[in-house]
């Protein structure tokens, strides 16, 4: 399944690069699905190249049957970003995998962060896949939407936590 999603946001990418890498921010993000930040860390400095990974506890409760099957009460969501060093003017892009716990289920794709007029453009494409034979599609097809809202609220409330300042 495709998953493709885009964020126009009012700030510039280093702005938007500082607020992915907050660890406040991913808590704060966590929490709004009511999850657990497990594990952060930001491997390399965010002027350069970086590679950012999160790892989530969260409920089941608003996944599809098919899926909650499978993994019960709460899943652990781990989200590897690789991000590029910027252009010069703050451009960047990443490497993005999603892997839902024992479920598999993972995402693959690329993110962008694109300097525009208005501040930054913040997009997702990437593929939902599932290894499981005969229901595997099934399951891809139901976690995308569930996959797409965590991103699309993601690049959401980057605006909103830059602005509270």
């Amino acid at each position: 399944m495709a998953l493709n999603a885009t964020t126009e946001l009012t700030h510039a990418p280093e702005a938007v690069i500082a607020t992915l890498a907050d660890r406040d921010f991913a808590e704060h993000l966590t929490g709004l699905v009511g999850g657990t930040l497990k594990s952060f860390e930001v491997a390399g400095e965010t002027a350069a190249a970086f590679t950012l990974t999160t790892v989530r506890t969260v409920p089941t409760d608003r996944a599809p049957e098919i899926a909650r099957k499978f993994v019960g009460q709460t899943v652990d969501i781990t989200q590897v970003e690789s991000w590029s060093a910027p252009a010069a003017d703050g451009s960047r892009t990443a490497s993005l995998k999603v892997t839902v716990g024992s479920l598999p289920v993972s995402v693959a794709g690329t993110e962008s962060l694109t300097a525009t007029a208005a501040g930054s453009a913040l997009g997702v494409e990437a593929t939902v896949s599932s290894s499981i034979p005969f229901v595997g599609g099934k399951i891809a097809s139901a976690a995308e939407p569930f996959i797409s809202k965590a991103l699309k609220l993601q690049g959401t409330k980057v605006s909103a936590w830059i602005e509270r300042g």
